[in-house]
């Protein structure tokens, strides 16, 4: 089986090429990378180590997808993944529409002309903001919980956020395009006669991964306290109490072999939640006890800058995949956290190379 993977070098994408080779010896992966992530270039060598051939092209560019050779499944882990970008002085909003929406329908007629399926890598943050930041939250262990008393939006309850719940806007510029791809992704795959799967992801995290908060607050938070680098608690009074769930990228891998293998005309649900779940969630606060028993304490500014498009608790429900798919995570987030610490410790200023 050949597979297609883009932003193959970012952590998401080679940790996924990797583990595949892993699995599937005689997969034949390879993928496309632009390189904008600062340290994606490090990891082409260890994919071309293990016979993973990358292209060098942007998705955006029509023309760069000529030279890809035929795939039977397309992986697409390509995105700007910055809940704020477009909004935070950095980044253009035009810019981000065409990572994530045009490159996204570039992709889709490449799937068009090989009849190659599609498996999209969306997220959380396609989500209603308004109700989860509504939600009434008590402090249990310097994290927010749901009240499990109180009358829930349909689709939420203490297990976490599931498929039913609201997209309707806002969800962010950066949510709005991934919910658009996810749609079009969707229309394509039914006109064109391709199968196509949309794995909704919480917070990927592992070793790897790059030190920047927009590509993952866990390891940002753990290679900054190794390289003693000033944090921030931002939002909801500076207490550090906001909670996301933690995925690492090869709890993945279970659940792609069974999408490859199941049938065009499969009537199981095309979208699905997939997550570390309400077992797998740390507030920042937490995070900073444990870096501070792995390292050494650290002092984090407490702020009282308050942004938009945060909310305090974002926990995906997975019951569905595991309904389906037979499908839930084995990668406990203490082996994650403990997976990133390793990885810091071995390398030096990563996060000034994530940022440059």
């Amino acid at each position: 089986m050949k597979i297609f993977i883009t932003g193959i070098c970012g952590f998401v994408g080679s940790t996924i090429a990797l583990s595949l080779i892993e699995h599937f010896p005689n997969y034949e992966v390879f993928g496309i990378d632009n390189f904008v992530r600062s340290g994606s270039w490090l990891n082409k060598p260890l994919l071309e180590e293990r016979g993973i051939k990358v292209f060098y092209g942007d998705i955006r560019q029509a023309n760069d997808l000529e030279v890809i050779p035929r795939a039977d499944w397309l992986i697409d882990a390509a995105a700007n993944p910055s809940v704020l970008a477009g909004v935070d002085g950095k980044t253009s909003s035009s810019q981000l529409v065409q990572y994530n929406l045009s490159g996204t329908t570039n992709l889709l007629e490449y799937c068009k002309k090989y009849q190659a399926g599609f498996i999209l890598l969306s997220t959380s943050r396609v989500y209603s903001i308004p109700a989860l930041s509504s939600l009434q939250m008590q402090v249990q262990n310097e994290a927010f919980t749901p009240y499990a008393n109180q009358p829930f939006p349909v689709g939420i309850s203490v297990s976490g956020v599931s498929e039913t719940y609201s997209t309707t806007p806002p969800v962010s510029l950066y949510g709005s395009t991934k919910f658009c791809s996810e749609h079009i992704s969707l229309e394509y795959g039914l006109t064109y006669q391709f199968p196509v799967w949309i794995n909704r992801c919480g917070v990927m995290a592992g070793a790897g991964q790059f030190g920047h908060p927009g590509q993952g607050i866990f390891a940002y938070w753990i290679h900054s306290f190794k390289e003693k680098q000033p944090l921030k608690y931002i939002g909801f009074g500076g207490t550090g109490y906001q909670v996301r769930d933690c995925l690492h990228p090869k709890d993945l891998i279970s659940l792609l072999d069974k999408q490859f293998k199941e049938p065009f005309e499969s009537k199981k649900p095309r979208l699905i939640n997939v997550s570390g779940g309400v077992e797998n969630c740390r507030s920042l606060a937490q995070l900073t006890d444990w870096c501070g028993l792995r390292f050494k304490p650290m002092s984090v500014e407490h702020t009282h800058i308050e942004r938009p498009f945060d909310i305090p608790w974002m926990v995906l429900d997975s019951m569905l995949a595991e309904e389906i798919w037979d499908w839930k995570p084995t990668i406990k987030i203490e082996n994650v956290l403990t997976e990133i610490a390793l990885f810091a410790e071995t390398k030096k200023d990563w996060c000034k190379i994530s940022a440059s």
